[in-house]
């Protein structure tokens, strides 16, 4: 069993930055793929970016690619989104997510393990 929290949500204003953290609990196996994803009131559920636990590699939706990076620690078993050049746009709750074999990893319904999420609101 997986149990995730998130930290490090909280209110920026436009051009700022924010670095949310999300700890997993108990070994995380190499199989395995850790996303963000967020979602704003009255809006679908976003995919943000997305890692591979084994090789690092990386996927980022276009709408932050060149301002969120997405990285791992391993010794720490924590996964970070460091959010750069914020814009009210990117207002939202965002929440991590963490599953084994995701072959689509923009894909929402394929994590099974999700954190409760944290609030990133970018005033103008």
């Amino acid at each position: 069993q997986v149990q995730l929290v998130e930290s490090g949500g909280g209110l920026v204003q436009a051009g700022g930055s924010l670095r949310l953290s999300c700890a997993a609990s108990g070994r995380i196996f190499s199989t395995y793929t850790m996303g963000w994803f967020r979602q704003a009131p009255g809006k679908e559920r976003e995919f943000i970016a997305a890692i591979s636990w084994r090789t690092g590699s990386t996927n980022y939706a276009d709408s932050v690619q060149g301002r969120f990076t997405i990285f791992r620690d391993k010794a720490k078993n924590t996964m970070y989104l460091q959010m750069n050049s914020l814009k009210p746009e990117d207002t939202a709750v965002y929440s991590c997510a963490a599953d084994e074999f995701i072959r689509t990893v923009v894909a929402a319904s394929g994590y099974h393990y999700w954190g409760q999420g944290t609030q990133v609101t970018v005033s103008s």
